[in-house]
């Protein structure tokens, strides 16, 4: 559903994601594990199509992000960790909005928005304007809008950055049902508990190339250790000397 082949990012002299390459299933959840400046963000922000690669390709269900824009936009849901909602629109209006990008017909549009603010429990504030919400409430928010077209797959960069704990495992837990409705789902993260909750498999991130991927007890049976803590600073001194 979702594959990097051998994706790559130059910026002048500087290599900020070096040939990674994994794939994503429907119904499965992996986890892009990194420290900051790892390149995740990079490496999200190809796959979805929003920044072109030096080199490599990314597809989602088949569709090439630089050669079919359009199919990928109808079939992938981004969440970016530097996107931002309208201060003066409601949540509400934001669905509306992005539903009609969509060209999600209107009795349709409505009972998804409904289906979205009763699932995200939105009731409360949607329709309060989102400049007078708090980080939890304007992110449940952004992830009913990546959810709204009902894309099979869904990208996700660091989702649960500035929530407090409860809102934070209320987006973990809406990724699972996801999950289990058959959604591909690739997040960034550098919580190792998010990982340990929702993850199927892990992709591990360092300076822009990728240490291992695989099933957490793969990769830890691999790196000779019990726990992903362990497994990730397993391969950091030879990679950073």
């Amino acid at each position: 559903m979702l594959e990097a082949r051998g994706l790559t990012k130059h910026y002048g002299d500087f290599t900020a994601v070096r040939e990674v390459s994994f794939t994503v299933a429907a119904g499965e959840v992996v986890g892009l594990l990194g420290p900051n400046g790892a390149g995740k963000t990079t490496l999200l922000r190809m796959l979805a199509g929003v920044l072109t690669p030096s080199g490599g390709e990314g597809l989602v269900d088949g569709a090439s992000t630089a050669a079919d824009a359009f199919r990928v936009k109808q079939r992938l849901g981004f969440l970016s960790g530097d996107t931002a909602l309208s201060q003066r629109l409601s949540p509400r209006e934001v669905l509306t909005f992005f539903g009609q990008l969509h060209e999600l017909e209107p009795a349709h549009l409505e009972r998804r928005t409904e289906e979205l603010i009763s699932r995200f429990e939105m009731g409360p504030f949607a329709d309060k304007p989102c400049g007078t919400l708090s980080a939890g409430q304007k992110q449940r928010a952004n992830v009913a809008r990546a959810f709204l077209h009902d894309p099979p797959a869904l990208i996700l960069d660091e989702p649960t950055t500035a929530l407090d704990v409860l809102s934070g495992r209320f987006l973990l837990d809406a990724l699972r049902a996801a999950r289990d409705a058959g959604k591909a789902i690739l997040f960034s993260t550098h919580v190792m508990g998010e990982v340990d909750y929702l993850c199927d498999r892990v992709v591990l991130l360092h300076q822009g190339q990728a240490l291992d991927q695989g099933p957490i007890p793969e990769v830890c049976a691999r790196a000779g250790v019990r726990t992903l803590t362990e497994a990730f600073l397993h391969y950091l001194p030879s990679r950073s000397t």
